[in-house]
């Protein structure tokens, strides 16, 4: 398989059309790129309505979508964007073959860890890339999301230094609007993107279906959040991933502007489906202990989330 960078006009799946697959796909669409959505309970609205993302960036519609009910009517593509909730993972075993071309590349789109390595024993580590979205979105109807706010995309390769197609993929994202940097180190990212995720995620759910502005609102849960941060910073220098404590404020100055936020895992629990537990604090608990960190906070977080989400 090479490297080199996808011929002109290549073509896009977009595995997992929920808020994510959907905005960052639809932005590509927006601006002309050759799109593919896998659609499941969204397919029959999506051919009739199109879709739909408001935005303060802007509102758009698009009113035709090439939308497909099975990965076999897309057909190999050049570039395969997943973006399906990492509980779903055993999925891709089935969804993934078909658009699998020569070149094809993979790049998640998921949270936590374990991700890439799942996609590089099944289909080959070459192909896989990794994206991080640092972004406010909810999917709020069939074929409609709703977008908040930030957005940015950080894109780096698996276990390799950035290649001529992770540049490529880069530059594309960016002339859709899209705000995107290059990650030469993909695993420092995962562990960045986490310093969020693990503490709003999770205080979100364990302390009773709130949102972030009530998090911050609390005096004891934002020092809790605050910790859980530090420890994902500790766990993440251990690892040699150096991530300055300073971080700690960005993402809570950042949080401040989101309003009552509903995170994705609140909303997955509030709904009754599988929360993403293994990926967002199982491994990088696991990772972390492996490492030498100390992580009671996060320790107890894990295992409460645990018990809850079978409970739910």
């Amino acid at each position: 398989m090479k490297f080199d960078a996808f011929p002109t006009g290549f073509k896009i799946a977009v595995i997992g059309s929920g808020a994510i697959g959907c905005y960052y796909g639809g932005r590509l669409a927006q601006h002309g790129r050759n799109v593919h959505f896998l659609m499941r309970r969204d397919l029959e609205a999506v051919r009739k309505d199109g879709l739909q993302v408001r935005s303060p960036d802007g509102d758009f519609h698009l009113p035709q979508v090439n939308a497909a009910g099975s990965t076999p009517e897309i057909g190999p593509s050049d570039l395969v964007l997943i973006a399906l909730k990492t509980t779903s993972n055993t999925d891709l075993e089935k969804l993934v073959p078909p658009l699998l071309g020569e070149n094809t590349a993979l790049l998640t789109l998921q949270n936590g860890f374990g991700n890439e390595d799942f996609l590089a024993e099944r289909f080959g580590a070459e192909r896989v890339m990794g994206g991080l979205c640092f972004v406010c979105l909810n999917r709020v109807a069939r074929g409609v999301i709703e977008h908040y706010g930030h957005g940015s995309l950080s894109i780096g390769e698996f276990n390799r230094p950035p290649q001529p197609r992770t540049r490529q993929v880069v530059e594309e994202f960016a002339a859709c609007g899209i705000v995107t940097r290059l990650a030469e180190n993909l695993v420092t990212e995962r562990w960045r993107k986490l310093v969020w995720n693990v503490p709003f995620n999770g205080l979100s759910i364990a302390a009773g279906k709130i949102t972030t502005d009530a998090i911050l609102a609390d005096a004891d849960l934002c020092a809790l959040a605050r910790s859980l941060m530090a420890e994902v910073i500790e766990a993440a220098g251990r690892e040699g991933h150096a991530i300055p404590r300073d971080f700690i404020e960005v993402q809570i100055a950042r949080t401040r502007t989101m309003g009552a936020y509903k995170p994705s895992s609140l909303i997955d629990y509030a709904e009754g489906r599988e929360v993403e537990v293994e990926s967002i604090w199982g491994e990088p608990y696991r990772r972390g202990l492996k490492a030498g960190a100390d992580v009671p906070r996060l320790e107890m977080l894990y295992f409460l989330l645990k018990k809850l989400s079978v409970r739910n």
